[in-house]
């Protein structure tokens, strides 16, 4: 099945039009609240519960009043071994088989000559990849910007060096294996949150190539989404 090549405008766009959904304020209505830990309220000592000590009047070296019963001595635990209905040795093997398997090895970037290739040269790597969180996918995209460099004019993919823009950075992720054209739609529309809630009223691409912009300027709007996304559970 042919693979549909979005251009960073056309990701953009995407994003935007996402990010204004009422499903979409929904879902980032609320996104940094979590829920407070109840805290355990303590264990208030009793005035006259077993083993209290008992109070005395002392007089002309005479001692009155009551003493209170010591307590009974502690019944010694049974072994706990006894408890179970399996030998400990099959607990612990099916405990090691229930927990998930190792991740798969990590393939690193493509090096420089990657970066300027076209995308579509890339394609075998999205071969037996499995979906990401947005927050995940955008860990990818920063790592490209990191790697490959980052550009911001002319807005378009990349430049002759391989460098990208950020959202060229996010569709070079997705061509590489790391996340559904879904989860780029998904991410970009955090972005997009994320650019909002800092007062930036457009989209990705006129941020990107904004006059003044830097490259670290990129990395922290992209840490920071990526903090957003995460909390949200994305």
């Amino acid at each position: 099945m042919a693979t549909v090549l979005l251009t960073p405008d056309e990701l953009d766009a995407q994003a935007a039009q996402l990010h204004d959904t009422q499903a979409w304020q929904r879902i980032i209505a609320g996104w940094e609240h979590t829920a407070a830990e109840s805290a355990p309220t303590p264990a208030r000592p009793t005035e006259h519960g077993p083993g209290a000590p008992s109070e005395h009047r002392i007089a002309d070296g005479v001692t009155y009043g009551t003493t209170s019963e010591p307590d009974p001595a502690p019944a010694r635990p049974a072994d706990w071994r006894s408890l179970l209905s399996v030998p400990v040795d099959r607990l612990i093997d099916d405990s090691l088989r229930a927990l998930p398997a190792a991740p798969p090895r990590e393939r690193p970037l493509p090096g420089r000559l990657g970066a300027v290739l076209p995308d579509r040269l890339h394609v075998w790597r999205r071969v037996g990849q499995s979906d990401l969180r947005p927050s995940a996918h955008l860990g990818y995209a920063r790592r490209i910007l990191t790697e490959w460099g980052w550009q911001n004019a002319p807005y378009r993919l990349r430049n002759a060096r391989g460098a990208r823009c950020v959202c060229g950075a996010m569709l070079s992720a997705h061509r590489l294996g790391y996340g559904s054209p879904d989860t780029v739609n998904r991410a970009g529309a955090w972005l997009v949150t994320e650019l909002r809630s800092q007062g930036w009223p457009g989209l990705i691409g006129p941020w990107n190539r904004h006059p003044g912009r830097t490259a670290a300027d990129a990395l922290t709007l992209l840490d920071a989404t990526i903090r957003r996304a995460a909390l949200a559970g994305h």
